[in-house]
């Protein structure tokens, strides 16, 4: 399992050439490329447990041991980094309000486990009966309503500092087109950057306290990240856990996405590994979830990596993944991060969470879906202003909050629509995507 073939030299990929997942450069550059893939991950995976509250340390330290094991599961047949999923921020930062940190802990550990058993039957039963139940304008809306469901959160923050808060915003668009490759990819990152400067030089400058250093000062460079345990006594955890549901589909879509680029460019036998890599998810998501980490899924940064490299071998994920546990040893490296202000949250917010949202409407786009069927009009129009309008239904102690309620309104409108609809023979069921006529729009390459 860890040898790794020398590709050509070990030191350049010829033009047209990809380093297979079991092959490898030479070790310098098989390092410098593993730490290329940390920064690539970095900036989205902290950002979730600095919006949600829980420890930066701990999150890194089980996005490393997930990347390891996902590693292991697929048998190093298949490259990819487990970082901090975007998805979990909506139900978290719910499910904390609720029922507390333990709460939502075990909302994330029921995500993992539901998603290893998704993985058990996608490795024995294939996937089409996943594009059965969640077709394209379904899956669009779950994906898109839990990034708009979160607006209000970026507007709580925006407000209490604006001024960081547009820099920042400013800065993360501007680096997303002013670079190509591998900058544009960590925009986000290299906007709190420029946001976190711009509040430290705003604070000098009025006198008004926006940072507090102290923290990192009084933090030790070395020591164990700070662990919490998923608690399933407390009343309203039931109620909570159904909040993280639909995550689940997510999630799928999450894995399925990278593990399909993945073997394009490299062997479509890759595909075969699609259950293990939701058993491999699951099962570091029920890790981390258990121990107070944020829910992992599969990096679409590392995959920009990769494409630009052309470098897919498994090795340079080994490199990532101890050197996510390495960094999670050190306190004040959590602590620096738990210093970053609610403005520059809120800037970086405001673009992240509408572009998750956006992936939703990309999905869509892509499957050419015909929103000029009442079904699949209504499957995306209910479940969004469910999201955004913050939706909830409660009976005594259990709670449905509005990413349940989206998500199960875009199941049940479709589904139930389509036979209703094809029963009485109206029209307004769902006929599939419309074919193309030309070529697809978008940005010229």
């Amino acid at each position: 399992m860890f040898r790794w073939k020398l590709h050509g030299n070990g030191r350049t990929v010829a033009p047209g050439a990809v380093v297979a997942p079991g092959e490898r450069l030479n070790w310098g550059a098989t390092i410098a490329i593993g730490l290329q893939h940390v920064i690539a991950m970095f900036g989205a995976t902290f950002l979730v447990p600095v919006l949600t509250g829980f420890p930066v340390s701990t999150t890194l330290l089980f996005s490393g041991v997930g990347t390891l094991l996902f590693l292991l599961v697929t048998r190093n047949r298949l490259p990819s980094y487990l970082g901090s999923s975007f998805a979990f921020i909506a139900p978290v930062t719910a499910a904390t309000a609720i029922g507390g940190t333990g709460s939502a802990l075990a909302g994330i550990v029921a995500v993992g486990i539901l998603l290893a058993l998704i993985g058990v039957v996608v490795q024995f039963a294939g996937l089409g009966w996943v594009d059965k139940v969640m077709p394209p304008v379904v899956a669009g809306a779950i994906v898109a309503l839990i990034g708009f469901n979160l607006a209000p959160v970026a507007w709580s923050n925006f407000q209490k500092q604006p001024l960081p808060g547009t820099i920042t915003l400013v800065a993360v668009i501007l680096f997303s087109v002013l670079f190509r490759g591998f900058l544009g990819r960590i925009s986000i990152f290299l906007g709190v950057i420029v946001g976190y400067v711009a509040t430290v030089l705003i604070q000098a400058a009025s006198g008004e306290t926006l940072i507090d250093f102290a923290p990192v000062e009084a933090a030790p460079w070395i020591g164990l990240p700070e662990f919490h345990l998923a608690d399933f006594t407390t009343p309203q955890t039931w109620s909570v856990i159904a909040m993280f549901l639909p995550v689940v589909l997510v999630l799928v879509a999450e894995n399925v996405g990278p593990v399909r680029g993945v073997a394009a460019m490299t062997d479509a036998t890759a595909n075969r590994s699609t259950g293990r890599a939701l058993i491999a998810d699951g099962v570091a998501t029920t890790l981390a979830g258990t121990f107070g980490g944020s829910g992992t899924t599969t990096y679409g940064e590392n995959i920009g990596v990769m494409a630009a490299t052309r470098v897919y071998s498994t090795a340079v994920y080994w490199v990532a993944g101890l050197t996510a546990i390495v960094l999670s040893l050190s306190p004040k490296v959590g602590a620096v991060f738990n210093t970053i202000p609610a403005g520059v949250l809120g800037g970086v917010t405001t673009a992240l969470y509408g572009l998750i949202g956006i992936i939703g409407i990309k999905i869509w786009v892509d499957n050419r879906v015909d929103f000029s069927r009442p079904v699949n009009q209504y499957t995306g129009a209910v479940a969004l202003v469910l999201a955004i309008a913050g939706f909830t239904m409660q009976w005594g102690d259990f709670q449905l909050g509005a990413i349940v309620l989206g998500a199960v309104a875009a199941l049940v409108i479709y589904h139930l629509g389509n036979a209703i609809a094809r029963a009485r023979k109206t029209g307004a069921d769902d006929g599939g995507p419309i074919p193309a006529v030309g070529p697809l729009g978008g940005d010229p390459s």
